[in-house]
């Protein structure tokens, strides 16, 4: 194991890994910038390091000053958490570089998988079932028209690189395409230094279902079932929960064999995330994957009994999985997170400022993952995520129970909060029944509200 580890990030995953790494017996070395000279993370941390001003690009993101804070502290390994340079390929050849682990997947098998194109075209080889669509890069106009036409509308187009929804465009008709597809092109071009565009069949109101893999550094992979991600407004996720109620175990297995396959064949390592779209006949298609631990890890954690970060702590320091997880893989009742985020409750507009009071809930079946607290401040230079609530039950309907029990108790006064949002939702009874899309935000917000 690591004698020390430096977290390359901020707010509650950084204190999450500090955790993880406390009940390994690790050292750990926080960095932070100015605005966050007073975080939780930099306070419970064996060490901390100044990198930098509030602005990410000259502190989060500033790949030389992690590297020479890193050196400074001698540290064996990186953290990345999620986020910021969790997914920077460049950043993981630098630490190799250095000669300090960088602990998450070769830079090599990131960049394959950061590059949906060319992680679509991996998975159709592993027979993970893809979306019908281009065969690869669109050279033109004409050429979007004829797989299009092949396909049948509606399509989407999307950018090569990058993501959050920029370069995308959905195009439903033959009259629309080269339009949509010069603006996504330009739109794809600005973000991301790279204009080009493939096509996919565009699935109306979707369920997002993402599966949890880990895998170690001798060829073994496991699959730590799915997560049902479909409460989302505008790509971000609001409401997580495990199991889906819409996968059987016998696709759970057949399609956890398969991811298995596919990322053992392509020297994955460390922890992972498999992104699918589930349409209306309950058939799953590949959409991307993230080579980091995710924000809504928790709930996997709830349901398998597995420490995931401390499991990708032990991969890169070279244990196998069958010295990591349990001899038998099995889900165990059904857990929910909430993303706590100081934003306006409908409007979804960021509200920095001082925490005035802070109360957590408790008791059987919860867990608060923050690193704010009473007169803390929340920064206006970064995400405005406060808190996740994260609840477990026997079945879903004890989640749900926990989670309006824990919803009632939870007090952050001095900021708006997505709270109530939550409360609402929980109310609602689409999704106490379980029947929602990726279109249910959508829909909620045009309610009008009681």
């Amino acid at each position: 194991m690591f004698r020390k580890v430096l977290i390359a990030n901020r707010g509650e995953i950084a204190l999450r890994v500090i955790n993880a790494c406390r009940e390994l017996g690790v050292r750990t070395v926080a960095v932070y910038s100015e605005a966050d000279r007073n975080s939780l993370h930099v306070r419970f941390a064996d060490e901390a390091i100044c990198i930098g001003p509030p602005r990410l690009a000259e502190s989060y993101l500033n790949v030389p000053a992690v590297i020479s804070a890193a050196e400074i502290a001698d540290v064996d390994a990186i953290h990345p958490g999620y986020g910021l340079l969790s997914e920077n390929a460049n950043f993981a050849e630098v630490c190799r570089a250095s000669n300090i682990k960088f602990i998450g997947p070769p830079p090599e098998v990131t960049r394959l998988m950061g590059e949906k194109e060319k992680a679509r075209q991996a998975m159709k080889k592993a027979k993970v079932p893809i979306l019908p669509g281009s065969d690869g890069i669109l050279a033109s106009v004409e050429e979007a028209e004829a797989y299009a036409e092949k396909v049948g509308y509606p399509v989407i187009l999307k950018a090569k690189a990058g993501g959050g929804g920029r370069g995308m465009r959905i195009v439903r008709s033959r009259d629309e395409i080269a339009n949509l597809f010069n603006a996504a092109h330009t739109e794809a071009a600005n973000a991301f230094g790279n204009g080009e565009l493939y096509m996919e069949k565009f699935i109306e109101d979707p369920r997002h279902i993402e599966f949890q893999v880990l895998a170690d550094e001798h060829g073994n992979v496991a699959s730590l079932f799915e997560r049902e991600c479909s409460i989302q407004r505008r790509h971000q996720k609001l409401i997580e929960e495990a199991p889906s109620l819409q996968v059987t175990p016998k696709l759970r297995e057949q399609l956890g064999n398969t991811i298995c396959k596919c990322l053992a064949d392509i020297g994955y390592q460390n922890a992972g995330t498999i992104e699918f779209l589930m349409d209306a006949n309950r058939d799953l298609y590949f959409i991307e994957m993230n080579t980091r631990i995710q924000v809504e890890h928790p709930v996997t954690e709830a349901i398998t009994g597995v420490d995931l970060v401390k499991a990708q702590l032990r991969i890169a320091s070279g244990e196998k999985l069958s010295d990591i997880l349990p001899a038998k893989l099995e889900i165990r009742g059904h857990a929910i997170e909430c993303r706590i985020n100081a934003e306006h409750p409908r409007k979804f507009t960021p509200s920095a400022g001082k925490i005035t009071a802070f109360n957590v809930p408790g008791g059987n079946g919860i867990r608060v993952d923050t690193a704010q607290y009473s007169e803390g401040v929340i920064p206006p230079y970064y995400d405005s995520m406060i808190a996740k609530l994260i609840t477990f039950g026997l079945d879903r309907e004890e989640a749900i129970a926990r989670m309006e029990r824990a919803l009632s108790q939870f007090v952050v006064q001095g900021v708006e909060t997505t709270i109530s949002l939550h409360q609402s939702i929980f109310q609602d009874p689409e999704f106490r029944a379980g029947n929602f899309d990726t279109g249910f935000m959508e829909r909620f917000l045009a309610r009008p509200v009681s």
